[in-house]
């Protein structure tokens, strides 16, 4: 089951549940649904709050709202503007660079890039640690 946020012509915004995706589009499409408020039947998806639950591994059930991804999607923003101001970019040369910077002892530089599934196994070969942080986009 899925809910949406729906929203006529009007402007009138409610919501309704649906067993998929498509059944809303297929619905709507064959002029089924309507305002709640009004009767029209120009309905479209309104934006979403999305909420997601899981459960830990006691079984007990965890519920992220909208509010807590929001805030987790503001710690990686920050993180990401503090590793864009404070680290050397160096793409997919990544591998190779982290390479120079791990067995030259003396340097100290710290940069970013990106990496294979393939190319991170094999550092993690030669026993160089990374870290690989989700990249959120800023206008995301």
């Amino acid at each position: 089951m899925i809910k949406y946020n729906l929203k006529c012509h009007n402007e009138h915004e409610f919501e309704s549940w649906f067993s998929n995706s498509e059944e809303f589009e297929k619905l709507n499409k064959k002029k089924l649904l309507e305002c709640i408020y009004c009767s029209s039947k120009k309905i479209s998806k309104s934006i979403m709050a999305p909420m997601v639950a899981h459960s830990n591994k006691n079984g007990k059930k965890i519920e992220i709202t909208y509010k807590d991804f929001n805030n987790e999607k503001n710690q990686l923003l920050k993180l990401r503007k503090f590793i864009e101001k404070n680290f050397d970019y160096v793409g997919k040369d990544f591998t190779r660079k982290v390479r120079e910077v791990y067995y030259d002892k003396k340097s100290k530089k710290a940069i970013y890039g990106t990496a294979s599934k393939k190319e991170r196994e094999e550092l993690a070969e030669e026993g160089i640690d990374l870290i690989s942080i989700p990249w959120i986009n800023k206008d995301n």
